[in-house]
């Protein structure tokens, strides 16, 4: 098989693996609360696991080459913090006015974020997958895993929020696709026009900056919206379950 062929193959199975978090909504819902609560704690610790123990030592590893550790560790803080400003920026501008129909609005919220931050995570995740797959077939084909792994969750921090938030299966399955497909597309754009310009140090920053959105948005949005349901312990049990699964990769 044609090697960019089989790179862009790998980087849409990755994609596609954030799918696999909708499954959640055709749970029995008895008690939706309790779902909504674990799925999020979950998300949450995985969102967290994922910005610690991958985005970050990344970013550090993409950026050693070209600067000393001082330089490095500076470039990566000032890009994680660049991160959560603009995830905060996000949150404070995101228009309230298409809501108006929607159900519970500030959940409905939290998947919409959620969804564009993911989308923002995925492409350059597209664009790393791509690349390396070009460079070396097993290495493409265990960052496809390990980014497949994470991207099941990251599935439901949307597709839950706004399945509970609508009621409507169809527009939370519609918005996990669009995240979804920002996987393959950064791989496309890579193929067609990004080849040439894409360095370690473009990547390294880029990480660094996703680690803080997502960070934010662990920490402001799933986590303290998980809380609100008064499920304490729900909430505490489902994020180490999110922070263990992520951290069970390192085990193969």
């Amino acid at each position: 098989m044609n090697t960019e062929l089989f790179a862009f193959l790998l980087t849409t199975i990755a994609g596609f693996a954030t799918m696999l978090g909708c499954l959640i909504i055709f749970f029995k819902k008895s008690n939706y609360q309790k779902i909504i609560a674990s799925s999020l704690a979950f998300a949450s610790g995985v969102m967290i696991c994922v910005s610690i123990t991958d985005l970050i030592p990344e970013a550090i590893s993409c950026l050693r080459e070209n600067f000393n550790f001082l330089t490095n560790v500076s470039l990566c803080m000032i890009a994680i913090i660049l991160g959560i400003i603009i995830s905060m920026l996000i949150d404070y501008y995101l228009p309230d006015k298409p809501y108006q129909d929607i159900k519970n609005k500030s959940l409905f919220k939290v998947g919409i974020i959620s969804m564009l931050a993911i989308i923002l995570h995925n492409i350059p995740e597209g664009i790393a997958t791509f690349m390396a797959t070009n460079s070396d077939f097993s290495l493409g084909i265990s960052l496809a895993v390990a980014i497949s792994l994470h991207n099941i969750p990251e599935g439901i921090s949307i597709s839950v929020p706004i399945y509970y938030a609508t009621g409507s299966k169809s527009k939370a399955i519609i918005y996990t696709l669009i995240s979804a497909l920002s996987e393959p597309f950064g791989a496309l754009l890579t193929f067609l026009f990004l080849k040439p310009f894409v360095s370690d140090t473009l990547l390294g920053i880029l990480f660094a900056i996703i680690a803080g959105i997502m960070l934010q948005i662990a920490f402001c949005e799933l986590l303290p919206t998980s809380k609100k349901y008064n499920l304490d312990k729900n909430t505490k049990i489902f994020f180490i379950i999110g922070i263990i699964f992520m951290l069970l990769k390192f085990l193969f």
